[in-house]
């Protein structure tokens, strides 16, 4: 199962606030999926994963909107 997160129009460091937030409510092996416009979302996401243990699965630029999928894992 795949959570949705909006976070479209915020800037950082709100992005990565809400998401560290949702992704406790994930369940372990489960996917949180992430709308971003902050073009600085994509290396705070990268940077994000690496510090928390999560997999970063996806990270796609669709025209202005950044979609991450983000694995639970810790």
């Amino acid at each position: 199962m795949t959570t949705t997160l909006d976070v479209k129009g915020l800037n950082c460091p709100l992005p990565i606030l809400r998401a560290k937030k949702a992704i406790k409510d994930v369940a372990m092996g489960e996917t949180l999926e992430v709308l971003a416009t902050d073009p600085g979302s994509v290396k705070d996401f990268d940077a994000f994963c690496r510090q928390t243990g999560n997999e970063l699965v996806e990270s796609k630029d669709m025209g202005g909107t950044y979609r991450f999928l983000i694995k639970r894992k810790s």
